[in-house]
C-alpha cells in the first residue's frame, strides 16, 4: 500500500517504519531540510531501540523515503497519517493549529480520494474539525479516521509491530476496509481491531493515559503516607499487585510521571473538561500531586544536609523521563535540578542517551560526565538517582561509600533493596520507605 506520514516526530517516524518493515510504501513528510536531508543519509534522528536497524533496512530496501514537499507526499499516499505536534497550548487545551493548518492545504491539494489518519493525540472533536478544514476546499472525496498512538517510548517499535489493539475510529465502510487491510499483518496473533465512531477512538487515548497517571500518583500518594506511619511501599505495592483486578504494573513509586505523554494527556482532557463546564475532580488532583512528587526529595535532601545546600555537589544519574529513552520531556530530573541549581548547590549528571538535549537546555550551568562513575571525578557530596536505568541497578558500592563525602544516596525510583543497601554502610533515603542512617 502507498502511505505518507506527514510530521517524522517521535509517532511518525515510528509509524513510518514499521509501516514499511510490512511491505507498505512509504514517504515521511517533514519542513525541517536539515533533519529531512539527515534522514535521506540513514541518520536517524531519536533514540529509540531497535528503529535503527529497521530504518536502515527500508531505506536501503527503497521502501522509506523522506521529503519536504507535501505535494509530493500527498500525491504518494493512498493513506495519509498525520502525525503532527499538539503541544500544550499554554492553558492546557492541545495546539491543533498544527493539524489543521495541513488539514487546510490537504483540502487544496488532493485530486483523488484518500484516507486521512489522525495519528496524534488530539481531543475529542478534532476528526469534525479536520473533515471540515478539507470539506472547504476538497473537490474529491476522502474520510478522515481517528486512530490514536499507544506507543511507549523504550517500547515503540515492539508496540506498533505486536499491538495489543487497534483503535480505528470511523463510520465510513470503505475507510474501515482500507484500515483493516493495512493493520491486518500485525494483528496475525488474535489482537483486536476496534472499530468505533471518531470521538470515543480520540476519547480511549486520552482516557487510558490519564488512568496510568493516575495509577502512578495513587501509588505516590500511597508512598508519601507509608513514611509517615513507617509502613514499606513496596511491600504494599507487592500486595496490592497480585489481585488481578488491580494488576502489577504503573504501581511503583517515584518522583512523578513526566515524558510528551502522560502531562499534556491528563491535563488536556481535564481543560477539555472546563470547556463544556464538567470538572474532572481527580484529574485536577492528579495534576496537583505530580507536580509536588517531582520534588519529593527536595525536602529530604535539605533536612539531611540541615537546610543548607550552598556549595554542595551533587552527582545525578539519569536526566531522562523514563529509561531506553533520550525524552527530557516534563522529565523530574529537570525540576530536580532547577531547584538544586536555585538553592546554590552545583550539579554534575549522567544519562546514557539524555545528555545532550539536556546541555542544550543549561548550557555549562551543570557539568556532564562521560559515564556513571565519571560523576565522581571531583569531590561529590551525595549521589541523587532521577531515572531507573538498568547499569545503574548493580553499581559498585565500594566506588559509592569511597567517593561520596556524606556516604548518601537520594533514589526516587527505590532501585536498591533496603537489607541490601543495610549491608553497605551507607545512609540511603528513598520514597515511601525506611531511611537507612548510619
Amino acid at each position: 500500500m502507498k502511505i505518507s506520514v506527514i510530521g517524522t516526530g517521535y509517532v511518525g517516524l515510528v509509524t513510518g517504519t514499521c509501516l514499511a518493515e510490512t511491505g507498505n510504501d512509504v514517504i515521511c513528510v517533514d519542513i525541517d531540510e536539515q533533519k529531512v536531508q539527515k534522514m535521506k543519509v540513514g541518520e536517524v534522528p531519536i533514540y529509540e531501540p531497535h528503529l535503527d536497524v529497521l530504518f536502515e533496512r527500508n531505506v536501503k530496501a527503497g521502501r522509506l523515503g523522506f521529503t519536504t514537499s507535501l505535494d509530493e507526499g500527498l500525491a504518494h499516499g493512498d493513506i495519509i497519517f498525520l502525525a503532527l505536534p499538539t503541544p500544550d497550548g499554554g492553558d492546557g487545551a492541545a495546539d491543533l493549529s498544527f493539524v489543521l493548518k495541513v488539514a487546510e492545504e490537504i483540502g487544496q491539494k488532493i485530486t483523488a480520494y484518500k484516507v486521512l489518519v489522525d495519528k496524534s493525540t488530539v481531543p475529542v472533536g478534532t476528526a469534525t474539525k479536520v473533515h471540515a478544514m478539507v470539506a472547504k476546499n476538497a473537490t474529491c472525496e476522502f474520510d478522515v479516521v481517528s486512530n490514536p498512538e499507544f506507543l511507549r517510548e523504550g517500547f515503540a517499535v515492539d508496540d506498533f509491530l505486536k499491538p495489543e489493539r487497534i483503535v480505528i475510529g470511523t463510520s465510513s465502510e470503505r475507510a474501515i476496509d482500507i484500515m483493516k487491510k493495512l493493520y491486518k499483518p500485525y494483528v496475525r496473533s488474535g489482537n483486536p481491531i476496534l472499530i468505533m465512531d471518531e470521538k470515543s477512538a480520540e476519547l480511549t487515548k486520552y482516557a487510558a493515559n490519564s488512568f496510568l497517571a493516575t495509577k502512578i500518583t495513587f501509588m505516590n500518594e500511597i508512598a508519601n503516607y507509608c513514611e509517615k506511619v513507617g509502613a514499606d511501599v513496596d511491600k504494599v505495592r507487592i500486595g496490592m499487585g497480585t489481585d488481578s483486578r488491580i494488576g502489577k504494573r504503573f504501581l511503583f513509586p517515584g518522583i512523578g510521571y513526566g515524558g510528551s505523554c502522560f502531562p499534556k494527556d491528563v491535563k488536556a482532557l481535564h481543560k477539555s473538561g472546563q470547556d463544556i463546564d464538567y470538572n474532572f475532580q481527580l484529574l485536577s488532583s492528579v495534576i496537583e500531586v505530580n507536580a509536588v512528587q517531582k520534588l519529593a526529595l527536595i525536602p529530604k535532601i535539605k533536612d539531611f544536609f540541615k537546610g543548607d545546600l550552598k556549595g554542595k555537589t551533587f552527582a545525578m544519574w539519569g536526566l531522562a523521563f523514563k529509561p531506553e529513552t533520550d525524552d527530557i520531556r516534563e522529565a523530574p530530573a529537570l525540576n530536580m535540578i532547577d531547584s538544586l541549581l536555585e538553592a546554590g548547590a552545583n550539579i554534575i549528571t549522567f544519562d546514557p542517551e539524555a545528555m545532550d538535549n539536556v546541555q542544550r537546555k543549561y548550557q555549562d550551568k551543570i557539568q556532564f560526565a562521560s559515564s556513571m562513575y565519571d560523576v565522581f571525578t571531583n569531590e561529590v557530596d551525595a549521589l541523587i538517582i532521577c531515572t531507573e536505568w538498568s547499569i545503574f541497578r548493580t553499581p559498585n558500592f565500594n566506588i559509592l561509600r569511597d567517593q561520596i563525602k556524606a556516604s548518601v544516596i537520594f533514589d526516587g525510583r527505590n532501585l536498591y533493596d533496603l537489607e541490601d543497601v543495610k549491608k553497605e554502610a551507607m545512609n540511603y533515603i528513598s520514597i515511601g520507605r525506611e531511611s537507612i542512617l548510619i
